[in-house]
């Protein structure tokens, strides 16, 4: 069964645009991927979309659908009632290219300023070995598709542009987290983690948590964790004394 839904999305670049109103067919089963496709189709040819799977994996086609946002290939027609205006626009957080397309490069960005894996010096890869249990807790993080839809969300850089600069974003303190509890990585993050990539600007609001797709824990299991490491490092009365002890006899 097919029906006539009201769309609004939102079309210019990065100079200006405003929200342009569409009726469009919609069939059983659709999602709005499907409906951007059909206006592309046979009323707006130069309506730009960036897109790729279809299936919820490759995380290009984030937007915001009625203010959230969203993957556009996994939000379906069915959650809306078929008289309501669905608004579909650009990702809030990143400058806009074209329509829907946004520029996402402050996330490259981001994590090519993450040291890598590090293991011990002298162990070859074949040797490597880490207990079942290590594994699925980092698997968790390994879920991600980088959709950048909790760094959209993430009202540190949403509402504040000038926090860019210092602060990584929960995608990337969650891969700080995953290789700071990784049992072969030598390398200690904490520090870098609150001095150099704003681990401290996160108020853990879980607003990340609440948009990913694939149901990854950000703010329970990667966030909250790194803060009570950093805590111990910093706070704790006998790691800091442990510390500068060591630091003394070094010297």
């Amino acid at each position: 069964m097919s029906y006539k839904a009201n769309f609004r999305v939102w079309r210019g670049d990065a100079d200006s645009g405003q929200l342009q109103d569409f009726t469009v067919e919609v069939n059983e089963g659709e999602v709005v991927l499907d409906i951007i496709h059909r206006l592309q189709a046979t009323q707006a040819s130069d309506l730009a979309v960036r897109w790729n799977c279809k299936a919820g994996k490759c995380g290009s086609c984030s937007a915001e659908v009625n203010g959230r946002p969203k993957l556009l290939c996994m939000t379906r027609m069915s959650t809306f009632a078929e008289d309501e205006v669905i608004t579909v626009t650009p990702m809030r957080t990143f400058p806009v290219i074209r329509d829907l397309v946004t520029d996402v490069s402050y996330n490259y960005t981001k994590a090519r300023e993450i040291p890598s894996f590090t293991p011990p010096e002298n162990l070859k890869p074949g040797e490597y070995r880490m207990k079942q249990v290590d594994v699925e807790r980092s698997q968790e993080f390994r879920k991600c598709i980088e959709c950048y839809l909790c760094q959209n969300t993430c009202h540190v850089v949403r509402d504040h542009e000038d926090n860019k600069k210092d602060y990584a974003g929960p995608r990337y303190l969650m891969r700080i987290a995953e290789l700071e509890m990784h049992p072969l990585d030598v390398a200690d993050r904490r520090e870098s983690a609150q001095s150099e990539h704003g681990l401290g600007y996160c108020n853990i609001t879980k607003c990340c948590t609440e948009v990913c797709p694939e149901g990854i824990h950000i703010t329970d299991n990667a966030l909250i964790p790194m803060k009570e490491r950093v805590a111990d490092r910093k706070y704790d009365p006998l790691v800091w004394l442990g510390t500068n002890l060591f630091r003394r006899k070094k010297n």
